[in-house]
């Protein structure tokens, strides 16, 4: 078997496997995460209806890129309570759950979103 030369090629394939069992609908929707080399997003999605109910992103936000992202996390946290949301499906993207990943998830998770 063939080995994928990239890691962003296997991150693509570990996400596209993971998309294929996990799904956002309206009682609990799906908050997405990407990670660039220099900013990270969020976004609260409601797959049922192709909707963003909430985003949020670390270009508005100055500091290193750990404690950005945990400001995002917060941030996107706000505006899906803001919206109704409680609870939510987490979907790390193919991204380890290490560094902004773990640290917006931790600050969602403080600011009161349940996954």
């Amino acid at each position: 078997m063939a080995r994928i030369k990239t890691t962003v090629a296997a991150r693509h394939v570990r996400h596209r496997r993971l998309r294929q069992t996990l799904s956002g609908t309206s009682a609990r929707p799906r908050l997405n995460v990407y990670r660039s080399g220099r900013y990270t997003y969020a976004q609260v999605i409601d797959d049922s209806i192709g909707h963003t109910l909430a985003a949020a992103d670390s270009r508005e936000i100055k500091g290193a890129k750990t404690d950005a992202a945990g400001a995002v996390g917060k941030l996107v946290a706000e505006r899906a309570k803001a919206k109704g949301v409680k609870q939510v499906v987490f979907d790390r993207g193919g991204f380890q759950y290490h560094g902004r990943v773990k640290a917006l998830a931790d600050a969602a998770r403080e600011e009161g979103l349940d996954f």
